[in-house]
């Protein structure tokens, strides 16, 4: 219980990474809020399992502190409530895990991402999608989340984010939008820096979530990595006094695991992966 009287907010828990995250903050200890737009079971735009709602339960169910909040994230009204909220309740945030994506789920425009022969076939809405729904989703979060660490002089900021920023050839808004993160994240770092508060990207491996677990047959998840798992490198994040020295960085959750000394919650060690794996 290493963070004990540690507050926590996870952006886009109902399922996925961010359940997982959620999940390891509350097993360590933190009182974790979590935000999401889906209440009801089945109530999802990509028709996956998962809510809030049901995120909440399982963590009070096994004796933790986890508090659901319903939050369109490209509503700064809705985002503002919820740290308005965490301010009236805590007068504090420990941590922020900006881990909110809305950019796939728009592919009801009559278009598929697996079919078209290039940027210039895709609609305006993806790219809109993936820096409204992510990378400006992280920033306002960020903002709000710096005004309640700056006070105490401390906190942690992540930024889930991917290898295909390191890539050309894994679309073009994805790329540019997770190139962005990236970016972004490295800008929070230098002007948080003199506040001793920490921000880094984290990139997964192959995640277990809903939506790959439904394309398993044609998936190798051999070296494959739980929502947990992920979780539990941003609990060594948070644990660790020298967490400054990563701010501004980019982070391999396989490769935490190996410097923090955790396994997946099966017990096994995934591969760390690069920009050339994928």
């Amino acid at each position: 219980m290493s963070l004990t009287n540690k507050i926590a907010l996870v952006t886009g828990a109902s399922r996925g990474i961010g359940k997982g995250i959620a999940q390891a903050l509350s097993k360590a200890g933190a009182a974790v809020y979590i935000t999401g737009r889906t209440v009801g079971e089945n109530t999802s735009p990509a028709k996956l399992s998962g809510s809030i709602t049901q995120t909440a339960a399982e963590i009070n169910a096994t004796g933790g502190r986890c508090v659901p909040i319903q939050c369109d994230h490209t509503d700064d009204d809705q985002v503002a409530m919820v740290f308005n909220r965490i301010q009236q309740e805590h007068g504090k945030l420990d941590v922020l895990v900006n881990n909110v994506w809305g950019g796939y789920e728009f592919y009801t425009d009559g278009t598929e991402f697996w079919n078209e022969v290039g940027f210039w076939e895709a609609p305006f809405s993806r790219w809109d999608s993936m820096f409204q729904s992510g990378v400006r989703a992280h920033y306002i979060s960020s903002v709000y989340a710096a005004q309640l660490m700056i006070p105490n002089q401390s906190g942690l900021i992540v930024n889930l984010s991917f290898f295909a920023a390191q890539r050309a050839d894994k679309g073009v808004a994805y790329g540019a939008a997770k190139a962005a993160t990236d970016h972004m994240n490295s800008c929070m770092a230098h002007e948080l820096k003199p506040n001793n508060i920490a921000a880094l990207c984290i990139y997964p491996g192959l995640v277990r979530t809903e939506a790959v677990l439904r394309g398993a047959d044609h998936l190798d998840l051999t070296n494959s990595e739980s929502p947990q798992f992920i979780g539990r490198a941003v609990v060594a994040l948070a644990e660790d006094e020298n967490c400054m020295a990563k701010s501004g960085t980019v982070c391999i959750a396989a490769e935490l695991a190996l410097e923090y000394g955790f396994t997946d919650i099966d017990g096994s060690q995934p591969k760390p992966l690069s920009a050339m794996d994928i």
